[in-house]
């Protein structure tokens, strides 16, 4: 259907605001909200928002598929800051939106008023802290110690501190935070794109326009925004003539969410094609992490907590693809009556992360030229093989895809997993039933016909005057 709309930018934009805005008025009462204001699924208000939100998030990953053609012409294609323009209006509309598709973000706001009153946040859950901030948090995860960095549960803290505990506040001051990383990312793609040969506006349009980061970093607050922000910054730093200050920025960027830490590899392998010595490139690399880990973990008042938090269990319906086959082995061990049924979980997120690591370091000797490529493919395979998976996961390595990808076809291909990717939530972040599925579908198909409608009705003159 897309494929014969007239494009340009200006609806390109209109079209996204249009998606985002119905986006956030429908996560007005379908959204994550607070407990005293949530709704059943089965009043009309959040029936009414649940269709409202997908028929602005079909607007808006038409939106952007639009504009990805826009960007692929060769007639008038927006350049980079035609882009991070749109960026910024698609953005709008979410910046108040209550948190949509996910309740981590009440997550963060407990662990950093719990680092703010200095207990470990790695010892004890929010259950802890008690009062309205613990009783925010999923049940499954109020008893359960923070898996993040040092780095972000001192920005956590700082927030915690500011707002003194009021949820707007708090909330807002983490949306900005993220906007935060969504910029540095934004400001990264360019650069890395041009260093690997890609196109800057195609990377972009790929790694910052992405409806996943819209929903997961944007409306989600997700501190994956900050992670990815600082890593992309780490690398373009790297790129330049401050290696030092680049592996210091990569190790910020694990130091918030740990996968980040192979970006160290990507130093690495870009000094050495640089001209540095490989021994010098590596040394340099670890004692600028080990300082700034030392840093980072003193100013933070955190202690090392987090390096045993690494091991943080995952959800038991999880749906990553070790925890799958895990819980399918359990059932069949079952029922044949084995012991060995607790055991099948854990073995297959063992084997899942000895793949992983096998893996990536065969990419890693396949793809030594392309560092960036090579770092992008390694975290978009520990994602997919990692012991637990969310959506946004995806853009771990999808940020880098995006900037080195060799290929208009492998752009493709990430942006058919990201539609696939981007509809698979719902903006409440809970699991979904029968009639929550009716509603989502029945959003997204109304937005089908509104758009099929809005081709047809412009198409209509033309017609007529060739008459």
């Amino acid at each position: 259907m897309l494929a014969n709309v007239p494009v340009d930018l200006r609806r390109c934009r209109i079209l996204g605001l249009v998606g985002t805005a119905f986006l956030a008025a429908g996560g007005e009462s379908a959204g994550a909200l607070p407990v005293r204001e949530l709704l059943t699924p089965a009043s009309p208000q959040a029936a009414l928002g649940l269709v409202g939100a997908y028929f602005g998030l079909v607007l808006l990953i038409a939106a952007w598929l639009l504009l990805g053609r826009l960007v692929r012409s060769p007639d008038r294609r927006p350049g980079p800051r035609e882009l991070m323009a749109v960026l910024v209006v698609w953005s709008i509309p979410l910046l108040l939106a209550p948190p949509l598709f996910s309740r981590d973000v009440y997550s963060y706001l407990a662990q950093g008023a719990m680092a703010d009153a200095h207990m470990d946040v790695y010892a004890h859950g929010p259950a802890l802290l008690g009062g309205p901030l613990a009783d925010e948090v999923a049940p499954m995860w109020r008893d359960t110690g923070a898996p993040y960095g040092p780095v972000f549960l001192g920005l956590a803290s700082a927030l915690a501190r500011l707002s003194r505990g009021e949820l707007p506040a708090g909330l807002f001051g983490l949306r900005l935070v993220a906007l935060l990383g969504v910029a540095l990312m934004a400001a990264a793609l360019p650069r890395l794109a041009r260093h690997s040969g890609a196109d800057p506006a195609a990377a972009l349009w790929l790694g910052a326009l992405n409806p996943l980061v819209l929903l997961h970093l944007v409306a989600g607050a997700h501190n994956d925004a900050v992670m990815l922000g600082l890593l992309g910054l780490g690398l373009v730093a790297a790129l330049g003539r401050w290696p030092i200050l680049g592996a210091v920025l990569v190790t910020l960027a694990a130091l918030v969410k740990a996968p980040a830490v192979l970006g160290l590899a990507a130093i690495v392998v870009l000094r050495v094609r640089a001209g540095d010595r490989p021994a010098k490139a590596v040394v340099t690399a670890v004692v600028s992490a080990a300082a700034t880990t030392v840093a980072a973990t003193a100013v933070a008042g955190t202690g090392y907590g987090w390096i045993g938090a690494l091991n943080t269990p995952v959800s038991s319906g999880n749906w990553a693809l070790t925890s799958l086959l895990g819980r399918a082995t359990a059932a069949l061990l079952e029922r044949f009556g084995s012991d060995l049924a607790p055991l099948a979980v854990p073995f297959w997120h063992a084997l899942g992360i000895a793949t992983a690591v096998t893996v990536i370091g065969h990419t890693w000797l396949r793809l030594r030229p392309r560092p960036v490529y090579a770092l992008g493919l390694s975290l978009a395979t520990l994602a997919v093989l990692g012991p637990a998976i969310r959506p946004w996961y995806a853009l771990w390595g999808l940020f880098l895809i995006a900037a080195a990808a060799p290929s208009a076809s492998v752009r493709h291909r990430v942006a058919a997993v990201t539609g696939v990717l981007a509809l698979a939530t719902l903006p409440s972040g809970g699991p979904a039933d029968t009639g929550q599925l009716v509603l989502a579908v029945s959003g997204g198909v109304l937005a089908l016909v509104v758009l099929v409608q809005a081709h047809q009705t412009a198409q209509a003159p033309a017609t007529g005057h060739t008459a």
